[in-house]
């Protein structure tokens, strides 16, 4: 069986195993694949597995021997299932594996905007506390969470691990999702009600089209006057330019991204150079356990498959 990795370098830097791959079958490992190079790559492969590669059936046409695409990732926008679903290609996500990971990362962004952990860090470092006249200086203003509302739109399991979370700093949870559950550590609202009751406010939506730039000019118009917008979902919910106008007219205090629009950052992104706008490098899934359990489900997909008994499938 030939087993083609079409962005090994968006899953590991060298810390991870191919070995478990290996012991299913030939494969061919390529850390990263430009758009033209696909079809090259895949058409005489019987497995693809690929983080965002985008498989569209313009590509996947040339590849006859293709039965199974496993995704090291859990959203499958990059992959045509139209294409899939009618040439008997399964294709199989990974869902769950960085449920913890970003769920700490939202934490660690929130706490960061909260304690002004790196404006101190950076004070200290440069020597301003040495001398000073008073032993604490209050340079960045702070403020607790206890006691704050936080607005989660989305409640699968990212979404209920930061209600965990939250609980535990003894915030006020309001919840925004289509499928309302029982759960008493959570108030389930509708959309503008959660906007304009939260003081932060996370997204953890799936992109479609209905979540497609949901936080625009007008939901950010009905937020809180100096609230906090937090994504570590997916960049494409967020209007960007929307989002950079409320920051510096201050209507919001303050945002947290992990995802934007464009991945690598455009050198036009509008969020760019912003002050009061945290971003780091979509990394909330990356801690080294993550990936490892990441790659771990991948393997176990493709076995299931193998064995006649696919799970993940996604259609």
């Amino acid at each position: 069986m030939k087993i083609v990795i079409t962005d090994w370098k968006t899953v590991t830097d060298g810390d991870l195993s191919l070995d478990s791959l290996q012991a299913i079958g030939e494969v061919t490992a390529y850390p990263l694949t430009k758009p033209e190079e696909i079809v090259e790559r895949i058409c005489d492969a019987d497995v693809v597995l690929c983080n965002k590669t985008p498989l569209t059936a313009e590509v996947l046409k040339d590849a006859p021997h293709l039965r199974y695409i496993g995704l090291f990732a859990t959203g499958y926008n990059n992959i045509d299932l139209a294409y899939t679903n009618a040439h008997g290609i399964t294709v199989c996500n990974a869902g769950g594996y960085s449920t913890d990971a970003v769920a700490q990362h939202t934490f660690a962004m929130l706490l960061s905007l909260a304690s002004r952990t790196e404006e101190y860090r950076r004070f200290t470092a440069e020597g301003h506390w040495i001398g000073s006249d008073v032993f604490s200086p209050f340079c960045y203003p702070m403020f607790e969470l206890s006691g704050l509302t936080l607005g989660i739109v989305g409640y699968g399991n990212i979404g209920k691990a930061v209600a965990k979370i939250a609980n535990a700093f003894g915030m006020k949870v309001l919840c925004y999702t289509r499928t309302k559950r029982a759960d008493a550590e959570v108030e389930f609202v509708d959309f503008d009600d959660l906007l304009a009751r939260a003081d932060i406010v996370s997204a953890h939506c799936p992109l479609n089209p209905q979540s497609e730039r949901l936080f625009n000019a007008d939901a950010f118009s009905k937020m809180k006057d100096g609230a906090i917008f937090l994504n570590t979902s997916r960049g494409g919910v967020v209007d960007e330019a929307a989002l950079k106008a409320a920051l510096e007219n201050g209507k919001l205090r303050a945002a947290g991204l992990d995802v934007l629009q464009t991945e690598p950052m455009a050198a036009d992104c509008p969020l760019f150079g912003v002050e009061n706008c945290l971003i780091t490098p979509h990394v909330a899934w990356a801690p080294l356990q993550t990936r490892q359990r990441l790659l771990a489900l991948v393997c176990d997909n493709l076995r299931a498959f193998l064995d006649g008994t696919p799970q993940n499938v996604v259609k």
